[in-house]
């Protein structure tokens, strides 16, 4: 199973795919810490669903973390789409029996797949921490904000505490992505139907049906990012994704392993 890691990661640092997706990381990681602090104390609202961040909060121990929370559901998104492009791709091209050649065990390769994709994961988090915390020390001056208690015992808790949930966070969206491209077989159906649900469908039903947002996949996998909310709780939200993954997993283990995969 090492060697399959070892050549799923060879094709994750593939220039066109590791390059562009750091480079939307870092971008969106900007934006958004940018948007927290250049718009400190707006009306029109520098925070998730148009709230105000005034700069007094930015100075809590939690301030640097605004940034890194808001960029939380697009790193999963963006894990969602290459994990369900990574693995629909199998069968679009007909590598899979190529593959099998070389490792018979078909979940072998499943699982060499997905620890090579949950370091990329890591990956994505890392680089998105360190963009929005060092962006947030730079634009803290010109928000006149005061980043004293960010070094704190508390702050550094904090931090590890928040890496941790967007990790997972990330890690959820992304096996969703790879369930989907299994189901699918096709990267752009996969990714379309995942980036559509998470986006516009379950917004949807939470609109219209209420109460039925903290029983959606997606929901949860960002309430995980936040920490919990008042709404729906952190626990809930692990628990719900854990069984959403959990069932989704077997079946696409159980359709990996009996399909036939001649063309």
């Amino acid at each position: 199973m090492i060697n399959v890691v070892i050549a799923e990661l060879r094709k994750l640092r593939r220039p066109t795919l590791l390059l562009s997706t750091l480079l939307t990381v870092t971008l969106l990681s900007g934006l958004f810490t940018s948007i927290v602090f250049l718009r400190v104390g707006s009306k029109g609202g520098n925070g998730r669903r148009g709230e105000t961040i005034t700069a007094a909060e930015l100075s809590h121990a939690t301030g640097f973390l605004y940034g890194f929370k808001l960029v939380g559901t697009l790193l999963g998104l963006v894990a969602l789409c290459v994990f369900a492009s990574q693995t629909a791709q199998e069968y679009t091209y007909g590598t899979l029996r190529n593959l099998l050649v070389r490792q018979p065990s078909r979940m072998k390769i499943l699982a060499g797949k997905f620890i090579s994709m949950k370091l990329f994961a890591i990956l994505m988090v890392l680089l998105a921490g360190v963009v929005t915390i060092s962006l947030s020390y730079a634009l803290a001056g010109h928000a006149k904000v005061n980043t004293s208690a960010w070094s704190s015992g508390t702050a550094m808790h904090l931090l590890a505490q928040s890496s941790l949930n967007i990790f997972l966070q990330t890690l959820s969206y992304g096996l969703f992505g790879m369930i989907l491209g299994i189901l699918f077989r096709s990267p752009i159906s996969a990714i379309a139907t995942g980036v559509i649900w998470s986006l516009i469908l379950e917004t949807i039903l939470g609109a219209v049906l209420s109460g039925t947002a903290k029983w959606l996949p997606a929901a949860n996998f960002s309430n995980i990012g936040e920490g919990g909310t008042l709404d729906v709780s952190y626990k809930h939200s692990l628990l719900i994704s854990v069984i959403y993954l959990t069932v989704g997993s077997a079946l696409v283990s159980f359709l990996f392993k009996r399909r036939d995969v001649a063309n």
